[in-house]
């Protein structure tokens, strides 16, 4: 089995290469490096290329035959989705049109894309399962929301198989420590928490402690990236058994408030984290829990690290290799 991996040198796509690696899979990364490392990339083939370069792909799509496509090339960041719209629509919609149209040419029908829990904006519940009205708030959420659209739409003309997967808040480190979040700028709370905690960053800051939660701070819900990871996989093998267009929400289920983390990597590291506290930020809810009830029953997944001791422990000792690589 040859798998493409859209994105392999990022975040989640380079523990999803790894994870390909160990379970046999054969593995391309095709990844431009804008936001990447090409040392993350520990199995498999790279090919430097971008998804906006049409030639680029029909050639490689034409040297050699890929069983499914797997899409973690977006960007990601919501506040400057709001002030550079365009770079998004570009990106995260056009440039994803135009590989599903390569794709269609070379005549693969198996796509699995990484969505988000952006794209059902407010909530409306306090656990957001599949049934949750989808009406984004911001242009990454709505760029999402399209890509799932189209997805659809070319389902029905074209039989394009594909899986949806909308990540709540994906969090963690490769637990044998070969891989973590290397984000610059870093907008995600955990390693942010733990770069204060190791002296990369004065401080935390908390924005808002007058929620309507038990400690007045938000409340989210983090999944370990190698769950995530074990999603993709059985995705994958629901779609190469023969099953047909799906879309899951993945998450533990419990959420942790922005204090809890705090606490928890307080006692993880031993270490004083020092915090400020500042006005809410617009548009963010009290709290962003999933229910993975779909996933769980259909995909057969269970998360394995949801303890939010363990995704700290792991991202924790992610941040100390970092620290000692200078």
């Amino acid at each position: 089995m040859h798998i493409l991996v859209i994105g392999g040198a990022g975040y989640i796509g380079s523990h999803m290469v790894k994870f390909l690696g160990r379970q046999g899979c054969r593995v391309t990364t095709l990844d431009n490096l804008a936001g990447g490392h090409r040392d993350a990339v520990l199995h498999g083939d790279f090919v430097q290329g971008d998804i906006a370069d049409r030639a680029g792909l029909d050639a490689l799509f034409r040297g050699q035959h890929f069983d499914a496509v797997m899409h973690f090339a977006s960007f990601i960041q919501v506040g400057e989705s709001v002030t550079a719209p365009a770079r998004y629509y570009q990106n995260n919609l056009v440039n994803t049109l135009n590989l599903l149209d390569a794709m269609r040419d070379a005549n693969i029908d198996k796509f699995i894309f990484s969505s988000t829990a952006a794209i059902f904006g407010e909530p409306r519940s306090d656990r957001i399962d599949e049934a949750h009205p989808r009406q984004p708030i911001n242009p990454y959420g709505r760029t999402k929301l399209m890509v799932e659209q189209v997805l659809a739409d070319y389902d029905a003309a074209y039989g394009l198989k594909s899986v949806c997967l909308r990540y709540f808040n994906a969090a963690g480190a490769d637990p044998e420590g070969e891989l973590g979040e290397r984000h610059e700028p870093e907008t995600h709370l955990i390693p942010l928490v733990l770069r204060a905690a190791s002296g990369r960053r004065p401080h935390i800051t908390v924005f808002g402690r007058d929620y309507d939660t038990p400690d007045g701070t938000c409340i989210r819900d983090y999944v370990h990236i190698n769950d995530l990871c074990s999603a993709h996989w059985l995705a994958l093998q629901s779609l190469l058994s023969g099953g047909g267009s799906q879309a899951f929400n993945l998450g533990n289920g419990s959420g942790f408030s922005v204090q809890q983390v705090i606490d928890t990597a307080r006692r993880v590291t031993g270490r004083e984290i020092p915090v400020q506290y500042a006005d809410r930020r617009a548009g963010d809810p009290a709290r962003l829990v999933a229910d993975a009830t779909r996933a769980v029953a259909q995909l057969g997944w269970a998360p394995r690290y949801a303890a939010l001791d363990t995704l700290i422990e792991h991202a924790w000792r992610w941040e100390q290799k970092v620290l000692l690589r200078g």
